[in-house]
């Protein structure tokens, strides 16, 4: 285990200021003559809109409407068994359009393919459950952060938010800390509307932190007795290593010499 450095209040911390770092847009290469990716380009033929290779995985954009044709066919024809990942991007308030993507991997090859396609607010797409299993729960996640619907989906229903919850989590508009039915919703949903004035609405403001709070924050390395006083102040404690399980990797051992 590293050694802990002291965070104190740092969710209060200011994380941005007015002047944005904007990080490069990841090199794009172009697929190599005669590799394994140009086999599964032309393969998948004139259904590739546009194909790169894009930190070692090839990268190819198709039309939404044949992503079940793509997918069968790398499946079938190109070795890539498992589907690790499957979601979307919110890139409405920019082009007015959701991006899609399919994470792909060929165990035999060691070798990875993403699929990309883009559809419209309100457009569904295509389930491939009959193509891979664990693209259920995937795409009943996207449905239920996006409100991206799936057609022929066996049971398309919320996965994580309760399902009379309004709005989608994961869209660019729905707020940071929820709406005014998420502010509202436990009190609603156990006691009901009526009671709105004697409760008042739930804080859901993440970075609130209450210094003196022993019974709900965490210190690693100034841990103190549940509910003890610590208005004014509280000693660092060292951390202890297990030296059976945990590893300290500050200090300097044979087995980790051999590894570096």
């Amino acid at each position: 285990m590293r050694k802990y450095t002291p965070k104190d209040n740092v969710q209060k911390k200011s994380y941005y200021t007015d002047r944005f770092w904007v990080a490069p847009r990841v090199p794009r290469e172009e697929v190599e003559k005669g590799s394994h990716f140009e086999a599964v380009v032309d393969t998948l033929g004139k259904q590739v809109k546009e194909s790169y290779v894009e930190v070692g995985q090839l990268v190819v954009h198709i039309d939404a409407t044949e992503n079940v044709a793509v997918i069968k066919t790398l499946r079938d024809k190109c070795g890539y068994k498992q589907c690790s990942e499957q979601s979307a991007v919110d890139y409405l308030a920019q082009d007015g359009e959701f991006e899609l993507f399919y994470q792909l991997l060929n165990l035999d090859e060691a070798k990875r393919v993403r699929v990309v396609c883009r559809i419209k607010q309100g457009e569904a797409i295509e389930s491939i459950v009959p193509l891979f299993k664990s693209a259920n729960f995937a795409e009943r996640e996207m449905f239920d952060m996006f409100g991206i619907k799936v057609n022929n989906h066996p049971y398309l229903k919320r996965i994580i938010m309760p399902d009379d919850w309004e709005g989608h989590p994961l869209l660019k508009t729905y707020p940071l800390h929820g709406d005014e039915f998420a502010s509202w919703y436990e009190v609603d949903k156990i006691f009901g509307k009526e009671y709105r004035d004697i409760i008042g609405p739930e804080n859901r403001d993440q970075s609130k932190i209450e210094r003196y709070d022993t019974k709900r924050f965490s210190r690693v390395g100034y841990e103190v007795p549940f509910g003890a006083d610590i208005s004014e102040g509280e000693k660092e404690q060292a951390i202890e290593y297990s030296e059976t399980i945990l590893v300290d990797y500050n200090k300097s051992s044979k087995q980790l010499d051999e590894r570096k």
